[in-house]
């Protein structure tokens, strides 16, 4: 459990970052190299664009390694400990289940005795 929960958080991570790294640039080339125009520059315009690129790429290949290896950390129900009955069902003292009785007839839903109803009579042109 320790392992999927330490790759589900670098996973987490990866996709911030990645996130903010998409968000940084520009869709036509600009983006955060567009900023630093200046001509007192540490790293030039196209090496600004070219350690995005690779940070792009490189955060997306992590994320791709990480949620496949996640799939054989992932807690399967063997390694779960099983509980057969809760707290609160061991409170509940076991209950006889009810004996059906099938040759006697179900109790009738209208109230009063059975013999009071009549039988309905049948229309003319449905007897049989």
């Amino acid at each position: 459990m320790g392992a999927y929960v330490l790759i589900s958080v670098l996973i987490l991570i990866t996709c911030i970052l990645l996130v903010l790294i998409v968000l940084v640039q520009n869709a036509k080339g600009g983006g955060l190299a567009s900023n630093f125009s200046s001509s007192n520059q540490v790293m030039g315009v196209r090496k600004t664009t070219d350690f995005l690129e690779k940070a792009t790429w490189t955060l997306a290949i992590v994320l791709l390694v990480l949620t496949l290896s996640s799939t054989f950390v992932i807690p399967r129900m063997a390694d779960v400990p099983t509980v057969d009955r809760s707290e609160i069902q061991e409170l509940i003292p076991p209950s006889e289940p009810l004996p059906l009785d099938f040759e006697r007839p179900a109790a009738p839903i209208v109230p009063g005795e059975i013999e009071d109803i009549q039988e309905l009579p049948v229309p003319p042109d449905r007897e049989d």
